[in-house]
Formats: C-alpha cells, structure tokens, sequence
C-alpha cells in the first residue's frame, strides 16, 4: 500500500472518530420512567383531583354558562372568550370584563357585527389588545366562512380561528365538546412538574412536548373538560408559585417533589444528630429516585441547579432567565382647549392599524430616538403636533409635567409628558391633498376614558390632572394669605402692610373713640 493510501486511511479514520464524538455529544438524552405516571397512579389521580374540584371549585361566569347553555355554539363561544382574556390576566380581573362583554355581545353573530373601535373600547383596560382584535376577527370569520358553526375539535380549532393556540383550542373542545385531550398552561405545568419532579427548562420545546404528553396521558376520559378545568384549578389555588398549600392538596400522595422535600429535611435531621434510625431508613428506601445516571435524564434538575432548601416544592418547575425589556422612552403632550360650555376638550390619535395597540387612540405621542437625548423632547413635540394639525406650536406654549413609566410584556416605556392649554379652540388645519395624517379627534374626559385608550394613557392623563390641581391649590393658598392680610373692623376696612400680619392690640388700638 502506498504512503497516499495509508495517509487517506489515518485521514479516514480520525473523521469517523471526530463523527462518532460529535454524535455522541448531540444524542438526544434520556427520559426516566421516574417522570412518568403508571395505570394505577393515573387512576387514583383523577378520582382524586375530580371529588376535590367538586368540592372546591370557584364559581365562574363562564363555568356556570358551560353547564347551563345547551347550544354547543354558544357554550363554545363563551369559553372561547374567556380563556383569551384569561390569557396573562389573573381572575379575579377578567371577570367584571367578561360579564360586560357577555352582555353586549351574548353570540358570536352579535360580535361579528359590532365594529373594531367598539371592540377596542370593551377591552380597553384589560392588556394585551391584540387579544381581543382577534376575537373579533375570529368571530367575523365563523359567521362568513363557517356558517355560524365553531369547529368541533381541538385542531380545527387551532387550525381555523385566529389567535388561537394549542391550549385555547384544548381548553374549548374538551369542555365544550367532550374531545378527550390534555391542556398545558402555566398552572398546569406547575402541577405536573412537581407531580413527577421535572426541572428541566419548562420552556423549551423539547420538554414542552413531554408535558403535553403527560398531560394527555392522565386526562379522564368521561370528564375531561372537568378534569382539564380541576388541572388548572389546583394550580390556581392550591399548587401556587410561592408558599403552595401542600396539607391541602388532593395529590400530596402521589408528588415527588413533596416526597423529596421530606426526603431533604430527613437528611438533614440525620445529619444534625449524627446518627439515621431504622424507620428513618426505610422511609428514604420508599421515596423514589430517577434512576438514570446524573446529567443524563432531560427532565431532571440539571446538575448544575442547587437544591434550596428554603423553597421547597417551590424547586420545581424551574425558572426560565427572563429576557430583559426593551427600554425605550416616548414625548407624548395633552393639548387641552375649552368645549362647549367651556368643558375641558383633549386631543387624541389613532394609533396604526398594525403593531403595538393597534387601532386605539391616545394622546400625541412620538417614540425618541437612541441618538436624541430627553432635552430634546420639548422640540420632538412641536414638530409632531404641527404634522399632525398643521399649526406651529412654539417651545414656550408647554409644560413639562413629569414622566409616567408603563411596562409591557416585553417593553418598559418612560413617557416624557408635556401639557399644552390655549384660551381658544382653534380648528386643525385640513390635511394636504395626498397627506397622510392619523386620525384625530378632540373629547371631554368622560369620552377619553370610554373610548378605547391604553393604561398608560389615562396614567398620564391622571398626572396631568394632579398638577393642575396642585397649581390651584398653590394660587388658593396664595389668595387666602392675601385675604387674611386685610381686617374688617366694626366701623370700615383697615387694611394692614403687605406681608404682615395685625395683632389684636394693634387692632383695638386702631378704632377710633367716638
């Protein structure tokens, strides 16, 4: 063999060994039968968790209408509504909203017919609009596309209406129509990772996947709205994120993360007292352990994790780094003129039809640029309200009043807040032929705050307001002092110097003897 064969076959042989570590490091781990639930643990579970959500299930609005409401249309649409505004809102928030809306607008046809800003103006105040955008785009197109029918299954569902995911589309086709599958949503995941000790990173897809696994392993399949409903329930109520109430919970038999925390605490009693009694020992045997070598199982803790102590079940799930906010900063002005019978008016904007707060009004407003310092903001106002109007609008006309910081999912905003007042209500000037301007319009309060304007808008219509206020008081206080200055006597006004104020002798002193 020649020096070039041999010198290929070594050549050869090192990439099939670089190939072999490759593969070895990217094999996919594996998952313990530890993180898993048997026929018989699966069994007991629902019974359990079901007599305990009888007995202690809160009474929602959109529970009683899933048991009482026998057109499946309906039922569905009321729950199709509720679990999108339950979306990253707590309950005890979306109630007042869902009844409200539930009035306005009982059926999907009545939705479908109302408009975008009646929509908006609903919503206003709850978060997240784009939810409630997509609700109604949802409704329009069940009543054009589908003959006023809401699909019947969980992936037509996810499949055909906007905004609506995995677990929306569980959510309403196993409570409203029976289909027997699993839901996974954050108080889910938090009953199913301590059920079987899971701390691996809850939001990666690979892990997330096996949840759903899990989840569509153990639903009942005579309740299994019922039982999706009781999931979230002890999440909600009982396995909360901090200080949960294990004594309470109907599934404390059958949690390997309780198990584990007694497992803990005995290990340490042993070690504090330097001696492990028989019964101590055979408890330990008892509690189970994943049995695949450290590091190796995708579901454990990973290795790197510590243990603490002080948390508990609380270990569990495991808490993803939070990606930090966008931090940005926008100059926003409240230009207010005198209304009808002098009633304070405000101008407001239309936001574009796309993006963040889509479609809702608020007060003139523009985002600064990285490059543009805070100083530069009173300018970034005069310009912005004369493209909007088309009047010039000079420096000096505004008032700084103060920052106002609003945080979004995934944007902390600091509005720089100008206020702007003139005696007269000038007209705006009509746009030019082929500009193009946002939307505006000029309202009392009452209408600013019923029509459909973000959080941060009434934040900062509220701080404006207080500084008004407070400038009153100021001039008030300034009058009484002055008033105060000046005393009456029985037979005329006396008036004392400026700034001072007259002692009682010097007043009796003052009125002449007849």
């Amino acid at each position: 063999m020649g020096r070039a064969a041999v010198a290929s076959g070594k050549i050869q042989k090192q990439e099939d060994q670089s190939l072999s570590r490759k593969g070895a490091a990217n094999a996919p781990q594996q998952i313990s039968q530890y993180h898993c639930f048997i026929t018989e643990e699966t069994k007991i579970l629902r019974e359990n968790l079901l007599v305990w959500y009888d007995q202690n299930k809160r009474e929602l609005p959109w529970r009683t209408l899933a048991c009482s409401e026998s057109d499946l249309d309906r039922r569905a649409y009321g729950v199709w509504v509720s679990e999108i505004m339950l979306q990253q809102t707590q309950v005890a928030t979306v109630i007042d909203y869902y009844n409200s809306w539930m009035k306005t607008w009982p059926t999907l046809q009545d939705l479908a017919r109302a408009s975008l800003e009646e929509v908006n103006e609903k919503w206003s105040g709850l978060g997240y609009y784009s939810r409630g955008r997509r609700l109604y785009e949802g409704a329009q197109k069940v009543i054009s596309e589908l003959k006023g029918q809401m699909p019947r299954s969980a992936e037509l569902l996810q499949k055909l209406l906007p905004g609506v995911g995995k677990y929306t589309a569980g959510a309403v086709a196993s409570i409203c129509f029976g289909q027997v599958t699993g839901v996974v949503d954050g108080n889910v995941i938090r009953v199913l990772c301590r059920l079987r000790c899971i701390g691996a990173d809850s939001s990666t897809p690979a892990v997330m996947d096996r949840l759903w696994d899990l989840a569509n392993t153990i639903v009942d399949p005579d309740r299994p709205g019922d039982f999706n409903q009781a999931m979230m329930e002890l999440g909600a109520t009982v396995c909360t994120p901090k200080k949960p109430l294990c004594t309470k919970c109907p599934l404390q038999s059958q949690c390997w993360a309780f198990k584990k925390v007694a497992k803990e605490l005995t290990s340490a009693t042993d070690k504090l007292v330097q001696r492990r009694s028989k019964h101590k020992a055979e408890t330990i045997r008892d509690i189970e352990e994943c049995d695949l070598v450290s590091g190796s199982c995708a579901l454990c803790l990973p290795t790197s994790e510590t243990w603490d102590s002080t948390l508990g079940v609380a270990n569990f799930p495991r808490k993803s780094a939070k990606k930090p906010s966008r931090v940005e900063q926008t100059v926003t002005c409240v230009w207010e003129r005198p209304g009808e019978q002098e009633e304070a008016q405000y101008m407001i904007v239309r936001r574009p039809s796309t993006g963040l707060l889509a479609g809702m009004w608020e007060f003139p407003s523009m985002l600064l640029e990285k490059e543009l310092a805070a100083k530069d903001g009173a300018s970034t106002v005069c310009q912005r309200l004369q493209d909007l109007t088309g009047q010039t609008v000079q420096l000096k006309e505004l008032q700084y009043t103060g920052e106002v910081v609003h945080v979004f999912s995934h944007i902390h905003q600091t509005y720089l807040v100008y206020f702007l007042s003139r005696s007269q209500a000038e007209s705006i000037c009509v746009k030019e032929e082929g500009a193009e301007r946002p939307e505006i319009r000029w309202v009392t309060k009452k209408q600013f705050l019923d029509s459909a304007v973000p959080t941060a808008m009434k934040k900062i219509l509220k701080l404006c307001e207080s500084k008004t206020f407070r400038k009153s008081d100021i001039k008030m206080s300034r009058k009484r002092k002055s008033d105060s200055a000046a005393v009456q006597s029985p037979v005329g006004k006396l008036k004392a110097e400026p700034g001072k104020q007259r002692t009682i002798q010097s007043f009796f002193k003052s009125v002449p003897s007849k």
